[in-house]
C-alpha cells in the first residue's frame, strides 16, 4: 500500500488541535493561535528530548557501558542540545504578540500555567533534580499539586505522568555517576586492593600541582599591579582551599566520582579517555542549553506581560529567573572547571598503558 505524507505525519490530526478551550478555531484570534501553536511545538520538542534522555539513561545504567556506544551517546546529547536551541528560537515568535493582544485572552488561562508542563517536570526528574531543591510553585508551593485535576475528582494525565516518572529509576545523574565511579584512576579500579589510596594519592598530587600553578599565576597577577596584594593572595588561597574541600569530601563514593571527572578532564588526550571526556562536555552543553531556554523564557515573559503575577499564582518572571539560576543537575561537572590547570602543570602519569587503544585478534 502506498504511503501518503499526510497520513504518515498525521497532518489533519495536528491541524485540528488549535481550537483552544472551545475546540473551535473560529473563536480564537490569530494571537491566541500563535500562543497555542508555539507551546504545542514546545511539547513535541520535549517529547523528543525525553526519548533521547531515557535512552541515554538506560545506556549508562548498564555495567559495563559498551565502549562502542559512547560515540552514539555523545551524538544523542548533541541532538538534545540542538532541540533546546531550536526551542529557544520560538520565543521570538511569542514576542510578536503585543501586551494588550495577549491580555485579551490571558484570563482564559487561569489557573493554568506553563508550570503544568508534565514533560518538563519529567525531564527534570529524569535528569536528577532533587525535589527538595525545587522552588515553591504557585500559592501552595507544591509543584505536584499544580499538576492535579482542578476538580479534585480524578487524577490528571499530567499528574499520573509525573508520578510514573518518579518511579522510573535511576536518574541520568545517578547512572552517569555510577559509570564515572568505575573509571580507572592511575590504572586502579574500585574494589581493587588499595584503590582508595591510589585515588587519594592522585588528588594529593593534583592539589600540590594546583598550588604551584596558582603561585605562578599569582606572581604574574602581582607583577601586573592588578588589585591589592593581600586581597589577591587571600582570593587565590581560598581557591585552593575550595578545591581541597571539594575533592577531599568525606563521602568516599562521591570523592571517587569527582576524582574521575578531574582525571578524565586532565588527561583527555589519552585514547580511552577522549570519548568519556566528550560525554562530560556534552552533558555540560546540554545543561547549558536548558539554562538558556529558561533564561530566554523569562525575558519573553517580561517583555510581553512585565512582572505581574503568573496565571498559576507564582511570582512570574522572578520565579523563572530563579529556576535558571538554581536548577543545576550536573553541578560537579561545572565545579571541576574552576579547579583545572594547564596541561604542562599536571602531575605526570607513570603508566599510560591502561588508557591506550587495545586490539585483540583471533589466532
Amino acid at each position: 500500500m502506498a504511503t501518503n505524507y499526510w497520513d504518515y505525519i498525521r497532518v489533519e490530526d495536528l491541524l485540528r488541535l488549535q481550537g483552544g478551550l472551545d475546540d473551535d478555531e473560529s473563536k480564537v484570534d490569530d494571537h491566541e493561535v500563535v500562543f497555542i501553536v508555539v507551546h504545542q511545538v514546545f511539547e513535541l520538542w520535549f517529547k523528543l528530548a525525553l526519548r533521547e534522555l531515557t535512552t541515554l539513561r538506560n545506556l549508562f545504567n548498564q555495567e559495563p557501558v559498551p565502549e562502542t556506544a559512547i560515540g552514539g551517546a555523545a551524538d544523542s546529547m548533541d541532538r538534545i542540545s540542538r532541540i533546546f536551541r531550536a526551542a529557544v528560537a520560538h520565543f521570538d515568535l511569542v514576542e510578536s504578540i503585543g501586551t494588550r493582544d495577549y491580555l485579551d485572552f490571558r484570563d482564559k488561562l487561569f489557573p493554568a500555567s506553563g508550570f503544568q508542563s508534565a514533560q518538563m517536570r519529567e525531564m527534570e526528574i529524569l535528569l536528577g533534580l532533587p525535589d527538595d531543591e525545587r522552588l515553591g510553585l504557585g500559592a501552595d508551593g507544591k509543584y505536584m499539586e499544580a499538576l492535579k485535576d482542578p476538580s479534585g475528582q480524578t487524577d490528571s494525565p499530567a499528574h499520573a505522568r509525573v508520578q510514573r516518572r518518579h518511579a522510573d529509576k535511576p536518574s541520568l545523574l545517578e547512572a552517569v555517576g555510577a559509570w564515572l565511579h568505575r573509571t580507572p584512576i592511575r590504572g586502579s579500579q574500585p574494589g581493587q586492593p588499595g584503590d582508595d589510596a591510589v585515588v587519594d594519592a592522585f588528588l594529593a598530587d593534583y592539589l600540590a600541582s594546583m598550588r604551584s600553578a596558582i603561585d605562578e599565576t599569582l606572581a604574574v597577577v602581582l607583577a601586573s599591579g592588578v588589585g591589592n596584594e593581600d586581597a589577591m593572595r587571600t582570593r587565590y588561597a581560598a581557591e585552593i582551599d575550595q578545591a581541597a574541600t571539594f575533592f577531599l569530601c568525606e563521602d568516599r563514593r562521591l570523592r571517587r566520582i569527582r576524582a574521575a571527572v578531574l582525571f578524565i578532564e586532565s588527561y583527555r588526550e589519552l585514547p580511552l579517555l577522549s570519548w568519556p571526556r566528550k560525554i562530560l562536555a556534552q552533558l555540560i552543553e546540554f545543561e547549558q542549553s536548558m539554562i538558556i531556554f529558561r533564561q530566554r523564557h523569562a525575558r519573553m515573559v517580561e517583555r510581553v506581560i512585565g512582572r505581574r503575577i503568573g496565571t498559576g499564582g507564582s511570582s512570574g518572571v522572578d520565579y523563572l529567573d530563579q529556576t535558571a539560576l538554581r536548577y543545576r543537575v550536573f553541578k560537579d561537572l561545572w565545579a571541576v572547571r574552576t579547579f583545572q590547570i594547564r596541561a604542562g602543570a599536571l602531575p605526570p602519569l607513570d603508566d599510560v598503558s591502561p588508557y591506550d587503544f587495545r586490539a585483540t585478534f583471533d589466532a
